[in-house]
């Protein structure tokens, strides 16, 4: 298995012709070279060529002949994006634990492992992390290569240098996230927020309607967004786009760390809600996952914690539609598949927005319920893959 390398930038015209050539197949594979002409614009020769340079780095494979219409004409040769070579691994560090996962280059998950911090330092999670994508590399790699690491969390990311500046509910600052995984692993390593990766995977390999305009709104511990316009994902200077913690919530008295009363992510976060829950008597003990279990079991007052919830997301989420005008607003985050929660944060966004036509079009929940993080982690280093294939591999090989 090659470990060496580091992750490329976008770059060169060639690789960008190849990575139309993958991205169609993505979007429309298995298919003829021809049609992969017709869809690009790329004339038949360089189609060709590009195949050719993809099948060689194991990326694309040729499919038995096909003929045509009753047989008549010649056969063609479909192609299709190659998902037995290379697998992608991911990081995800949430504030209680890590997900680790591997994903195909279609951008199903393969595995996934959830792994608490017992109360570890920053680095310490991060190479113990590092060694543990090895194992999940050996229990569930077979024969197929790792080409690089993903790594996403919430909070403040610059994913030019890899480097997560601040996650205040971990109390990591400047951790150099990307270093510390490439010299564990020997992996190419790319670090983001895990919003802005979501948004990718949206665009990857959820719905079509993203690739216009897709606005990722995150509801977990960490509340945050991202935003993304045409093949643009909006990242600010050091990549701070995206925080909307600290919007204020009318009427919440609910107490920040920040010093303020009423900030977004201190209202309706997870530790929030099980906090909540715990001070009603519902629970024993704060525990999100608890307060959620009991609302799938059908207990009204819990079901009511998420519905409260969710109506004050739809009013977050009615201001952000309003200041970026997306096509699609995604939500991701437990819960909202309850009974009445989504309708409750297109509600809100119907009396409030002033520019939403239609909620029920517009908010639409995320396309990787139970696979979130994961997705995220993965798509951190997939998204680049599909961006400038042939770079990424030459620093791999």
């Amino acid at each position: 298995m090659h470990r060496n390398g580091s992750a490329a930038r976008p770059g060169t015209r060639r690789s960008s012709s190849a990575s139309s050539v993958l991205r169609t197949l993505l979007d429309h594979g298995p298919v003829a070279r021809s049609t992969i002409a017709r869809l690009t614009g790329l004339s038949p020769a360089s189609v060709t060529g590009h195949s050719a340079e993809l099948a060689k780095l194991g990326l694309l494979r040729e499919l038995p002949e096909v003929a045509g219409p009753k047989a008549i004409g010649r056969p063609h040769v479909p192609v299709d994006v190659e998902t037995d070579r290379h697998l992608i691994c991911g990081v995800h560090i949430a504030l209680h634990h890590v997900t680790l996962a591997l994903m195909d280059l279609r951008g199903r998950i393969v595995t996934q492992r959830a792994v608490p911090h017992a109360g570890a330092g920053a680095v310490e999670v991060l190479q113990r992390a590092g060694f543990l994508i090895d194992v999940l590399l050996d229990d569930h790699g077979g024969d197929r290569e790792a080409l690089g690491l993903g790594v996403a969390t919430g909070g403040w990311v610059d994913q030019a240098t890899g480097t997560i500046i601040e996650h205040p509910l971990l109390d990591w600052h400047d951790v150099p996230a990307g270093e510390v995984l490439h010299e564990t692993t020997g992996l190419p390593v790319r670090v983001d927020a895990h919003s802005r990766a979501l948004v990718n995977a949206e665009r990857l390999f959820g719905q079509s309607r993203t690739r216009s305009s897709v606005l990722q709104l995150f509801v977990g511990n960490v509340v945050d967004a991202a935003f993304a316009t045409g093949d643009t994902v909006h990242h600010g200077p050091r990549s701070a786009a995206g925080a909307v913690a600290h919007l204020t919530v009318p009427d919440s008295v609910e107490p920040c760390a920040c010093g303020r009363n009423g900030c977004l992510q201190a209202t309706i976060s997870e530790q929030t809600l099980g906090r909540r829950a715990a001070e009603l008597g519902l629970i024993a003990e704060p525990s999100f996952q608890t307060l959620l279990e009991l609302a799938r079991s059908g207990d009204s007052v819990a079901r009511q914690l998420f519905l409260d919830r969710s109506k004050v997301v739809g009013q977050a989420a009615a201001l952000l539609i309003d200041v970026l005008n997306p096509e699609v607003l995604v939500l991701a985050g437990q819960g909202f598949d309850l009974p009445r929660c989504l309708s409750a944060v297109r509600d809100e966004v119907r009396d409030r927005s002033s520019i939403c036509e239609d909620p029920a079009q517009t908010v639409v929940t995320t396309s990787f319920p139970g696979t979130e993080l994961a997705t995220a982690a993965c798509t951190v280093m997939l998204d680049l893959l599909y961006g400038d294939p042939l770079n990424l591999l030459d620093e791999v090989g």
